[in-house]
């Protein structure tokens, strides 16, 4: 099984575009797919997608309780400028970049909220860690 793509909520895709084109170029990701006022997408490796978008009922997105998306880096400098590139762009700090042993003597990450209160980690690549979360 692989995981094809994932669908990060926004209720300001404006403020979530100005986030995420701030922070996805850290991840390796491009913009790939643009339907104004609906959704964007970002083309990351290994085919995945990470769309940002309204909810399709029409409610309010709301961030999932437990939801967390990871994204790999190849560096740790990757982790440290995903982070502040997130920061500078309406994020909000969850856990500042650094080791996390607790989840393996190689795991280095950081967390961050979205705009719209979502929370996602940017950690080191290729790391042996199971369900790091902060």
């Amino acid at each position: 099984m692989s995981i094809d793509y994932i669908m990060i909520g926004s209720n300001d895709l404006g403020r979530s575009r100005a986030f995420y084109d701030a922070v996805m170029p850290h991840l390796g990701g491009t913009l790939a797919h643009d339907y104004e006022g609906i959704t964007f997408g970002y083309a990351m490796e290994h085919g995945v997608t990470v769309w940002v978008a309204r909810p399709h009922d029409r409610g309010a997105a709301v961030p999932g309780n437990g939801s967390m998306p990871g994204f790999g880096c190849a560096t740790r400098e990757a982790v440290d400028a995903a982070h502040a590139a997130a920061l500078a762009n309406g994020g909000t700090n969850e856990g500042a970049p650094g080791p996390r042993p607790i989840y393996g003597p190689e795991f280095y990450g950081g967390y961050v909220r979205d705009p719209d209160g979502n929370k996602m980690s940017f950690v080191l690549a290729g790391t042996s860690a199971e369900g790091g979360s902060e």
